[in-house]
């Protein structure tokens, strides 16, 4: 639409609009309104990322690499000790590979189990776990009864499947003839 064509409706609207009409002054005498700036769009949402306990995938790898779970599934009373110790002898080996690789774990406590031992004062109770005749304020002296674990680090694969498998430990296996 031209210049004339914006002036006439303008010139009408005028009469029948009383807030155009005030906008037009203001516009006349260079008191413009400020301009409404339109709000921008929303931002897109992330795509959800598939959710998976580090649980499962910790106990997927112990199954995957070890087989862990068959083991642990399945009922060993109908085999004798030594069919179960050559069975255990690969799972120990593949599932501490697992750990290693993960975890990284080492002693809290360098020292050798039954090592006398001083706990200081302010000590963590997630580091010592105090027994026996405990008693007063720390230190506490006593005997090493197990050294403890602590991770080093933490490098559970992250979960890149479905939604509908995350909990899926291991899949059906299935050979087609």
């Amino acid at each position: 639409m031209g210049k004339l064509g914006l002036a006439f409706r303008a010139f009408f609207r005028v009469f029948s609009d009383a807030e155009f009409a005030k906008i037009v002054e203001q516009a006349l005498v260079g008191k413009l309104p400020a301009a409404e700036t339109p709000a921008p769009p929303p931002p897109k949402p992330e795509p959800k990322k598939p959710v998976r306990s580090e649980a499962v995938s910790l106990l997927a790898a112990l199954q995957r690499e070890a087989r862990l779970l068959d083991f642990l599934q399945e009922s060993i009373a109908g085999y004798d000790d030594a069919q179960i110790g050559a069975a255990v002898r690969d799972i120990h080996r593949d599932s501490a590979a697992v750990i290693q690789r993960m975890f990284a774990p080492e002693a809290v406590v360098a020292d050798e189990e039954g090592a006398t031992l001083e706990v200081p004062a302010g000590y963590d109770p997630a580091e010592y776990r105090l027994s026996g005749n405990v008693s007063g304020q720390p230190p506490h002296r006593g005997t090493l009864q197990h050294h403890g674990w602590k991770a080093t680090r933490c490098e559970v694969p992250q979960w890149t499947g479905s939604d509908s498998a995350a909990n899926i430990i291991a899949p059906a296996e299935v050979e087609v003839a």
